[in-house]
């Protein structure tokens, strides 16, 4: 369907769309049907942080990529220092030749040295110019563009300007655009910015695959743009969640004295640590199955959400809404 993309060529992928990484979310069920329909399936490291767990499923996934070769599959690293398992899951990826990383929220030149020792590709998360040049002269092959409406950590300018300023700064790198994507209509627009591909998260939340509580997977559908708010309480980092009784009793903002430890060069990466564990088990009390808290990450993409479908349903709804979005913007012609 998408030969003559460079992204697809890339990545290796038939469909320029990544599932992309989701905390508490991503599953084995998910990446196999991402690969089987042929986009890039993504998840985080962190969903996996018990002994043995990561090792083991990267065998799997290997397994499942030499049988769905139109697809492939790729894992999300978040590379600060506030991580402790940072550099053992880097290691475990490099092992077991994981062919493309995301990383988030630091520096990438440890993952891209390790993944050029073996051809594997790197995607920076980005959400301005600054972070991008850093991103790109440590050689990063391409950016996620993560704009106004993304899913957990979202970026503050919109994908209508962030994605042609990567472009005009970066030509020779491609940009995927993720924030507030859907639907192939959504993705035929950020192609007509200039964006090679989507990155595609809450949609996938609404899934069969998806082994998180119903209660979540309802207010997913349920919920409208205007339920999705941003908090910096779950991990000091501006992430968007959907608007509970229990997310406006955690609240919104970080307290002074939060922003204080924060910032402070001595208590910076363990407060930040804390704030971070703290957040994960907040997110785990309302996200895995038997559990019915009520915060749960969310993009504005909701608002186009109706229904619980298999992932090789949204892949397929995806596919047809491109390919029927391409012909109606020739019939304008």
């Amino acid at each position: 369907m998408e030969n003559g993309n460079s992204l697809t060529k890339l990545l290796g992928i038939e469909f320029p769309v990544i599932m992309a990484p989701m905390f508490l979310v991503s599953n084995k069920e998910m990446l196999v049907a991402g690969m089987s329909g042929g986009v890039m399936a993504t998840f985080p490291s962190l969903n996996f942080r018990k002994e043995g767990e990561l090792d083991a499923l990267l065998d799997e996934l290997n397994k499942a990529h030499a049988m769905y070769p139109k697809g492939s599959y790729g894992v999300n690293l978040i590379t600060q220092k506030t991580n402790p398992l940072y550099l053992k899951h880097l290691k475990i990826c490099a092992d077991k030749k994981v062919p493309f990383f995301i990383t988030s929220l630091g520096s990438p030149k440890e993952v891209i040295a390790a993944a050029k020792s073996y051809g594997a590709k790197v995607f920076c998360d980005v959400t301005n110019i600054a972070h991008a040049q850093k991103c790109y002269d440590n050689g990063c092959d391409g950016f996620i563009a993560v704009g106004q409406g993304a899913g957990g950590h979202a970026g503050p300018n919109p994908l209508q300007v962030l994605v042609p300023t990567l472009k005009k700064h970066f030509p020779d790198k491609p940009v995927i655009a993720a924030g507030g994507i859907a639907t192939g209509s959504g993705l035929l627009s950020v192609r007509a910015l200039g964006a090679d591909g989507a990155s595609i998260g809450t949609r996938f939340i609404a899934s069969k695959e998806c082994i998180v509580n119903d209660a979540y997977k309802d207010a997913v559908v349920n919920a409208s743009m205007d339920d999705i708010v941003m908090t910096t309480k779950l991990s000091g980092t501006p992430c968007t969640i959907i608007d509970t009784a229990e997310a406006r009793k955690m609240g919104y903002a970080q307290s002074w004295f939060e922003k204080f430890m924060s910032n402070n060069k001595r208590t910076r990466k363990w407060f930040k640590m804390l704030v971070q564990v703290r957040g994960m088990k907040r997110l785990e009390d309302s996200v895995l199955p038997n559990n019915y808290k009520r915060l749960w990450c969310a993009g504005k993409s909701v608002e186009l959400i109706d229904d619980i479908l298999s992932c090789e349903e949204i892949i397929g709804q995806l596919k047809k809404e491109y390919k029927k979005s391409i012909e109606e913007m020739l019939l304008l012609k």
